[in-house]
């Protein structure tokens, strides 16, 4: 088992590295040349900056049982497929079971922005505390759930 993290402009690489180490789990952070990333304890993979360049990294690199952490929808329905593990940001974890809807929800929430309508959807909520606390909690879970399997 190792972490893949979908690293570019991902708030919570230092709380992977840090659950992974006790873990002793390896982790790999894939970035594009626009967010070069520096860590003394994981594996720094840049990407060139082609569209989806580190989505397709992830999935090459994404193995059986592997954990990956990404807030993209997409990426997270094909590692699914893959046999592997995946969490969002926020610690929700991404599964069988609740994929499709969320797939749904991203193409409404885009065909909402996308609209010619007077309202504006806000962007997410500031990071808190309690978010980074969330993650670590679930990503815990989620790496006693993948070893024991």
């Amino acid at each position: 088992m190792k972490i893949l993290v979908d690293a570019d402009a991902c708030p919570v690489t230092r709380i992977v590295e840090r659950v992974a180490a006790r873990h002793k789990i390896p982790v790999l952070l894939l970035c594009d040349t626009n967010h070069v990333l520096r860590s003394e304890y994981s594996e720094v993979k840049v990407i060139g900056a082609g569209a989806d360049a580190v989505d397709f990294a992830l999935l090459n690199q994404c193995q059986k049982g592997d954990i990956v952490v990404t807030q993209d929808y997409g990426v997270a329905a094909m590692i699914l497929g893959k046999g592997a593990y995946g969490i969002h940001q926020s610690g929700r974890w991404y599964t069988n079971d609740n994929i499709d809807q969320m797939l749904m929800e991203r193409h409404l929430s885009g065909k909402a922005r996308r609209s010619k309508s007077k309202h504006h959807l806000k962007g997410p909520a500031k990071r808190t505390t309690q978010d980074d606390d969330r993650f670590e909690d679930a990503l815990e879970r989620l790496i006693t759930r993948g070893v024991s399997g």
